[in-house]
């Protein structure tokens, strides 16, 4: 299953700082937004091939049409343990600065327009600062956590404990 997003749909207020078009999508019943501009595809699971030493957040590779494309378990990343994928969860394929990921996710929602009014800072409370989230955005009665995909994205490396000591000396 793959559906291509219709990247030239335009709403009234495109081309203009009154909105901003998010993809939205759930993990264990939480709701999630990109924006839509970042979106290149919207995929059906399929195994993926896991990386020796990659962060436990990083599902592993998979082949889209002659692309390694790296996976990145999202509720894996924001600390939900990870996803037993089936055959409802899907890879939203995203472009981030030159290169291009897949997020794993429970399901993708819509594709809605959100009022610059609407968006909010995330408050200061993330326990390890990791900068996941950038905004929230609030739609009816619904807060969308709007995710910043560098950060969700970063490679994180794992170190061993050597190199742990030797970088603290």
């Amino acid at each position: 299953m793959t559906q291509a997003l219709n990247m030239t749909e335009t709403s009234p207020s495109a081309g203009s700082d009154a909105s901003r078009r998010i993809v939205t999508f759930c993990v264990d019943e939480r709701t999630f937004g990109i924006d839509v501009q970042t979106v290149r595809e919207i995929k059906g699971w399929q195994e993926t091939t896991p990386l020796p030493h990659a962060a436990p957040y990083v599902r592993g590779v998979v082949n889209l049409r002659g692309v390694i494309l790296p996976v990145y378990d999202l509720r894996a990343r924001i600390g939900l343990g990870t996803t037993q994928a089936t055959a409802a969860h899907v890879i939203v394929v995203v472009d981030i600065a030159d290169r291009t990921a897949g997020i794993l996710v429970d399901t993708v929602s819509d594709i809605v327009d959100v009022p610059a009014s609407a968006i909010r800072p995330t408050p200061d409370v993330e326990r390890d600062h990791s900068g996941l989230i950038e905004h929230l955005a609030l739609l009816d009665n619904e807060i969308v956590a709007l995710l910043d995909l560098a950060a969700i994205t970063q490679d994180g490396i794992v170190e061993d404990a050597s190199s742990r000591h030797a970088n603290a000396a």
